[in-house]
């Protein structure tokens, strides 16, 4: 018989699948509904869902045991051996309450700024199919199960950049120049490369999962974790580490895989752009620490240096990129590409420290990206544009509020103490540099390189914050279409859906051992195998 903690473990983890994803398919069904009447549905679904998310959280501590705290494992596909194994351990609850977070917050944003292509049923729809999938693979505790939610996200995702993205691509060339055509055709762009990215990725990454499975004739992932790669020749584990990390690198997004990045971010509406950021992207990189560090390690530390090399690359590519764009949107998305290339080289070193710093690192992210795309969404919203150039200067007079608030996070992002994208930072560079690292004596230079590139989003960041503030007047642009006045400062909703991400920025920041002490334990289980 099934003792309660079993019982509640089951009923938990399903739950927090099952409710977003009925959500979305009844709000897709019923079509005599009103567009607010849908966005509450929607929002009521996602706040119960962070609820429940949260009270699984608290039930599974602590987090340093060998099995997850809280788990669902029931006979799937009996054929293949395959079982619906789900598990909420100190590796997935940070994630999964995250995900949970920034889902209500997207929905909750639509109750009162809704994108110019309207149908809110349908996008809140979406939004619950992609809150949905990602929860499914940060609790997926079976291979097929992780590749089949990680599959999830793709279409709804791909709807909501192609159905309610924006209608101009913005282009980074001088003023005067002839805009990328807008519309249809650009969303359909930015919406197409996004999914041929995703998906091509998601096919080699299945390759490399189909060799772990045959090679040890199981997915279950708690028992290869706890082999530890036995059974498995260095050479068959180096090659499917690799071919894992190439489908997991196009979602982190890792550099040279990074290109639908920047049009997909810029092109989806606000609670797109928060949820690829702050969700999807995080998908990649926890794939990373759930599946090639424990099942595959010795593959792993035999491509670390590569691994490591292109995720500073990324920090250095993704900041001298943020320079040159114009446009404000783009330059967050952007900077996604340099902020995830400290979560690859803690990856990338195997190191307790370095999986701390990658695990903080994802975290502080989601939070930061989130508030950052929400306050530029604003800032388009009210001036009916995103180019730096036609914003002009003096938005902290015109806006004060929604200005401090950009400043808040721009100075989050670059890392200051005493606020969460501090400590990721700082952790990963700190792992790297340890003698132990998998990336050998590539390891310090690329330390050293990753501490330069904190440098360089210090100094694009404050550039930005210095153009908004303090730069020249305006341009005008002939071909900006400056449609309306300019509406008021940030709005009490607005201030609302804003709190909960600057609160736990501060929070993270100031007691950092919130986060570090859900994910010790759990770090301490994969690099050893299971063992305590």
């Amino acid at each position: 018989m099934t003792n309660p903690p079993d019982l509640v473990g089951s009923w938990a983890l399903a739950t927090l699948v099952v409710l977003p994803m009925t959500a979305g398919v009844l709000l897709l069904s019923v079509r005599r509904i009103g567009e607010r009447l849908a966005a509450e549905l929607g929002t009521a679904a996602a706040a119960a869902t962070l609820v429940i998310a949260l009270l699984a959280a608290v039930t599974a501590a602590p987090f340093g045991r060998t099995v997850p705290g809280l788990g669902l494992d029931v006979s799937w596909i009996p054929a293949l051996g395959v079982r619906l194994h789900l598990g909420l351990d100190g590796i997935s609850a940070p994630l999964v309450v995250l995900t949970a977070l920034l889902g209500l917050l997207v929905c909750w944003h639509v109750l009162r700024i809704r994108p110019p292509a309207g149908r809110i049923q349908g996008l809140v729809a979406c939004f619950l199919f992609v809150e949905a999938g990602a929860i499914g693979t940060f609790l997926a505790l079976d291979l097929v199960v992780f590749f089949v939610a990680f599959e999830t996200v793709l279409i709804p995702m791909w709807f909501v950049i192609s159905r309610w993205g924006d209608d101009e691509q913005p282009v980074d060339a001088p003023i005067g120049a002839t805009p990328i055509p807008g519309g249809e055709a650009a969303r359909r762009d930015a919406a197409n490369r996004f999914i041929l990215y995703t998906a091509l990725g998601s096919a080699v990454m299945l390759l490399g999962l189909l060799l772990i499975a045959l090679r040890s004739g199981t997915t279950d992932l708690v028992a290869l974790a706890y082999r530890g790669g036995a059974g498995m020749s260095v050479t068959v584990q180096t090659i499917a580490a690799g071919l894992v990390v190439i489908g997991l690198a196009v979602k982190a997004p890792m550099f040279p895989f990074h290109t639908w990045l920047p049009p997909a971010h810029t092109i989806a509406p606000t609670g797109g752009s928060v949820l690829l950021a702050g969700v999807l992207l995080k998908m990649g990189t926890y794939g990373l620490v759930r599946v090639v560090v424990p099942v595959v390690p010795a593959g792993l530390h035999r491509i670390a240096p590569i691994l490591g090399a292109l995720g500073v690359a990324g920090i250095l590519w993704g900041g001298l990129a943020c320079f040159v764009t114009r446009d404000l949107k783009r330059l967050i998305a952007l900077s996604s590409v340099a902020h995830m290339g400290f979560v690859l080289l803690g990856v990338a070193s195997m190191t307790p420290e370095g999986l701390q710093g990658a695990l903080f690192a994802n975290v502080a992210h989601g939070l930061i990206t989130g508030l950052l795309f929400l306050v530029v969404g604003a800032i388009k919203d009210r001036h009916h544009t995103a180019d730096l150039r036609l914003l002009g200067s003096g938005l902290r007079d015109r806006l004060p509020r929604l200005g401090w608030l950009l400043a808040f996070g721009a100075i989050a992002g670059l890392g200051l103490p005493g606020l969460a994208g501090f400590w990721g930072e700082v952790l990963a560079i700190a792992g790297a540099w340890q003698p132990g690292s998998a990336m050998g004596g590539a390891s310090r230079p690329l330390a050293v390189l990753a501490a330069i590139g904190t440098a360089v989003a210090a100094a694009y960041l404050l550039r930005m914050l210095r153009s908004l503030w303090h730069g020249p007047a305006p341009v005008a642009d002939p071909n900006a279409i400056m449609s309306g006045p300019i509406m008021g400062d940030v709005s009490t909703h607005e201030v609302a859906v804003l709190a909960p991400l600057v609160v736990l920025t501060v929070a993270l920041g100031v007691v950092p051992g919130i986060l570090l002490g859900v994910t010790a334990g759990a770090v301490r289980l994969l690099l050893t195998g299971g063992t305590p």
